[in-house]
């Protein structure tokens, strides 16, 4: 299969930084599947699960709070504003990002900016209760 360049960048670190196979990115319009060769498009992302499927078996999981997808035919780049391992979330983390949200919603003078917290605060929201729901199972 084709593969790509691809890399998942925090404020604190690069996450993953090498080739994939596929990508499925949380986008605000929807997930999206990237492939080798798709489409010049930048989206921006809500709260949850990016999948990067390195070869045919092998997949890691990231979760991220929000941030941009830069995508071109052969690279992907996700600028996350806050990303970690999935196996490093659990609902103390999806918790705290709940917290700080509400914070910068309360303490937000612009409407612009409120709007965009209050949407990321209903996502987040939501993810955590898929979240539990996975762990459940």
């Amino acid at each position: 299969m084709a593969t790509f360049t691809f890399e998942l960048v925090s404020p604190e670190r690069i996450l993953f930084s090498g080739d994939a196979v596929s990508v499925i990115v949380p986008s605000v319009e929807g997930e999206m599947t990237v492939l080798a060769g798709h489409a010049p498009v930048v989206a921006v992302l809500k709260p949850g699960i990016v999948l990067v499927q390195t070869d045919s078996s092998n997949g890691k999981e990231f979760f991220v709070s929000g941030g941009l997808a830069e995508v071109n035919a052969t690279s992907v780049t996700i600028l996350a504003e806050q990303a970690r391992f999935l196996e490093d979330v659990d609902t103390a983390v999806l918790d705290a990002e709940i917290l700080t949200a509400e914070t910068r919603h309360a303490g937000s003078h612009d409407e612009a900016e409120k709007k965009r917290l209050h949407d990321q605060l209903v996502q987040l929201r939501e993810f955590k209760g898929v979240f539990e729901q996975r762990k459940a199972a």
